[in-house]
């Protein structure tokens, strides 16, 4: 590690004569000399900050108290979550759940006078009124930091360790930090569509709701938005490509999961689109639609949702001497977020692995105390995978899917909700909960279910796996009666069952 140290301060000594001799330090040029540099201020960069600053208060083995961190951001403070993610879409959500409801009555004996009415302009002022106001508080926090803690502009190495800030800071930095996130991914043939093109971030600037969307992409994203948007009565259209649909790998219940939907509004998650141009202000497609007949169709706009890329163009990673891989993304280790052979660490969206909140902010955190420790690098705590789709009826996937687990080594336990008394009584049984257990130890590894209620079912799954529960440990658990819950234990005994018989 010190012959890494060593070989790192020559570098960064050559680089600096270099680019001295080509006038790069000019006069305008503020120099800063730091222990961490983080390039993001997003979740994964804020909770680097935290971390690396609480390390500052406390100490540590190595003697991390007194070390100085600046955070570095090239655009707008407020985290994608709360700017035009997670919070804004569930906002879209809630309003599209209330005239859902309020539309489907009937069934419960409940009549409302006259036809509801979706008020576009109302339901986005809400949606762009409290996502200010959640954006707000991370601006509160941001605002809460020191000014010598935070730099603006756009961060690029132009050697190991040292970092220009737009033409305005160098930084030579003993450690850094990458939490610069990710972008969503055009694919080019969509960008003939001009201003008919948009992508999540702009549909939560609309001011009212246009009267045709069509859906590129059956993902989280897209599967929750154009729900969202067909139940506030906007004509949806959603294509998919290969089959594939919210990250579902579990075929049975993906098969579950697309016919519940289907039933609701227009989804093909394996699409033969056969042309998208743009005519006048609008979007025609020519497709071919289920039953095999071609169609041709005219919307609004083409939301395009599929995936996400890194945001690494621009961080001259090269000039680092940081090797990639086709995705632009370097080597790491998942578990302490360090990139292979560097005093760097990369956390967040920005490292490809999972896009989710709460994933971002424990990669931040570990990132950050590694940083600010290096060159002691430990093994930060990741917790087990948990992921849930908003859609009605909700997604979730827990632990290990059956396309990460060895065939023959686990059982499938089932539950289909149909018949589920809770979700009957509400009319809500639709879906199906598969659990996996391991057949040598009986403990839960992972479970995949679109059904009501999955973001609750879905945590007391996520502290199973995470406690290594067996099955019989779960069934000891209490169970009230009628709850939703209730189905989850019919789903243990069905897998109990099969651990039984060796299936």
């Amino acid at each position: 590690m010190l012959r890494m140290l060593n070989a790192q301060a020559k570098l960064q000594s050559l680089y600096s004569v270099v680019l001295d001799s080509y006038g790069y330090c000019g006069a305008v040029m503020k120099s800063m000399d730091l222990d961490v540099a983080i390039i993001g201020a997003g979740t994964a960069g804020l909770s680097a900050y935290k971390a690396a600053i609480r390390a500052n208060k406390t100490g540590s083995s190595t003697g991390a108290a007194g070390k100085s961190v600046v955070m570095i951001e090239g655009g707008p403070y407020g985290t994608t979550c709360a700017r035009v993610g997670c919070m804004p879409s569930k906002l879209l959500i809630a309003a599209a759940e209330a005239a859902h409801s309020a539309q489907h009555m009937d069934a419960f004996g409940v009549h409302v006078a006259g036809s509801v009415q979706v008020n576009g302009k109302e339901v986005m002022d809400r949606v762009k009124r409290e996502r200010d106001r959640f954006v707000g508080f991370v601006l509160d926090d941001v605002e809460n930091i020191p000014a010598e803690h935070k730099l603006r502009g756009q961060a690029r190495f132009v050697a190991p360790g040292v970092l220009e800030v737009d033409d305005h800071t160098r930084i030579n930095a003993k450690s850094v930090v990458i939490a610069t996130g990710s972008s969503p991914s055009v694919p080019p043939p969509f960008k003939t569509l001009g201003d008919r093109l948009v992508i999540n971030d702009d549909v939560f600037e609309w001011n009212d709701l246009p009267k045709r969307v069509v859906v590129f992409g059956p993902g989280v994203i897209g599967l929750e938005l154009g729900q969202a948007l067909a139940r506030l009565g906007v004509t949806v259209r959603v294509f998919g490509m290969s089959g594939s649909l919210a990250g579902i790998t579990d075929l049975a219940v993906r098969q579950a999961a697309k016919k519940v939907f289907q039933g609701e509004f227009y989804l093909d998650p394996d699409a033969r689109v056969l042309e998208t141009r743009r005519e006048g202000d609008e979007v025609e497609v020519r497709y071919v639609r289920l039953d095999n007949s071609e169609c041709v169709e005219r919307f609004d706009y083409a939301l395009v949702a599929t995936g996400r890329r890194p945001n690494v163009a621009g961080l001259g990673l090269e000039h680092a001497g940081i090797e990639v891989n086709a995705q632009g993304i370097p080597t790491y280790n998942r578990d302490t977020l360090q990139i292979e052979g560097q005093p760097v660490f990369i956390a967040g969206d920005v490292n490809n692995d999972v896009p989710l909140l709460h994933e971002a902010a424990d990669e931040g955190r570990i990132a950050g105390m590694n940083a600010v420790n290096f060159p002691e690098v430990t093994q930060g705590k990741r917790t087990t995978p948990l992921g849930i789709v908003f859609t009605d009826p909700q997604i979730a996937s827990i632990g290990l899917g059956p396309d990460k687990l060895e065939k023959g080594s686990f059982v499938t336990g089932e539950l289909d909700f149909t018949g589920q008394g809770r979700s009957r009584v509400m009319l809500k049984n639709k879906g199906l909960m598969h659990l996996y257990a391991d057949i040598k130890t009986r403990r839960l590894v992972g479970a995949q279910m679109v059904g009501p209620a999955c973001e609750h079912l879905a945590h007391l799954l996520a502290w199973s796996v995470e406690q290594s529960m067996t099955i019989d440990q779960m069934l000891a658990m209490p169970f009230y009666h009628p709850v939703i819950e209730e189905g989850l234990r019919t789903a243990l005994r069905d897998t109990a069952a099969k651990l039984d018989k060796g299936q």
